[in-house]
């Protein structure tokens, strides 16, 4: 089946018309017409031949096409029917050269038995539907799994909170995941008029490249539910916030780390967060050999 002209809203709307589709707002569908900007972010992504990469949210196949174009080897997860029956058709010699996999269904739900099939990818891309781009992303990181490289384009407001750093009023408990985890760069801003339909917000490419010296603390999973306990309550105090996981004892704790019991959440960097993580660790240790 021969591909609609990605960079023409006209044909596209035409294309989905000749074939009785619709886009559908639940899955927060928007293609990217501009095609500079689709070589500009696939660029970010940084592969060639070698990698194997998944995409999430194909759609009609243009960034798609470009990342084959380049010869990596592609897993796309799809989980409108029609886009998957429409994406399947028009890369089926890539699938037949073993190029090209789909994967249908909501991602968030299938990713970790593809995951176990194929292991982790060197890339991840994702033109990601904006009301779960953080789920995905968190949801990732939460699992331990983490990409050489991933480029994402979000809802510019989610870009900002995954780069946002301590003191700034969009420093939260997914900055401290995203920036704990990956370095990340802005890639380009997209206007609403770079994508059909036209999105009511403007969007973001983001490019997340691994951290060394990850997790930096000795329990990762301590580490997640401290950071989320900590933010819960922004107007609180770290001492209060603590208290839930430490008692009367957190002030105490959170002085060992070399933290300010009266200071927020929001004023804490993540290496501070992970050296009080240390710290909550080693006193949960002792009380629960009832050393304390």
């Amino acid at each position: 089946m021969e591909h609609p002209d990605y960079n023409s809203p006209l044909a596209l709307k035409a294309f989905l018309d000749g074939n009785g589709m619709a886009m559908q707002k639940k899955f927060g569908q928007n293609f990217l017409v501009n095609g500079d900007a689709r070589r500009r972010i696939v660029d970010a992504l940084d592969i060639d031949g070698s990698k194997n990469v998944w995409e999430v949210g194909p759609g009609l196949g243009s960034m798609t096409a470009e990342i084959l174009s380049r010869g990596a080897s592609l897993t796309a997860f799809e989980i409108d029917r029609g886009f998957a029956r429409l994406v399947g058709e028009f890369f089926a010699d890539e699938a037949a050269r073993g190029k090209f996999r789909l994967v249908e269904g909501d991602v968030l739900k299938t990713w970790k038995g593809e995951l176990e099939k194929s292991g982790v990818p060197d890339r991840f891309f994702g033109n990601l539907p904006y009301n779960v781009a953080a789920t995905i992303v968190a949801d990732t990181i939460a699992s331990g799994v983490r990409f050489e490289k991933a480029v994402v384009t979000v809802q510019k407001e989610v870009a900002v909170r995954m780069a946002a750093d301590c003191g700034s009023g969009d420093y939260s408990s997914f900055s401290v995941l995203c920036r704990w985890a990956y370095r990340i760069s802005n890639v380009a801003d997209l206007a609403g008029g770079n994508f059909w339909p036209v999105p009511r917000v403007a969007s973001r490419a983001v490019l997340m490249e691994r951290r060394d010296g990850f997790p930096g603390c000795a329990n990762p999973g301590l580490f997640m539910g401290m950071v989320r306990q900590l933010f819960s309550s922004r107007r609180k105090t770290v001492r209060n916030n603590l208290a839930r996981l430490a008692g009367t004892d957190s002030g105490d704790v959170i002085s060992s780390a070399g933290i300010d019991p009266s200071s927020r959440a929001e004023s804490l960097s993540v290496e501070e967060l992970l050296a009080l993580s240390d710290k909550l660790g080693e006193f949960l240790g002792r009380i629960g050999d009832g050393k304390n």
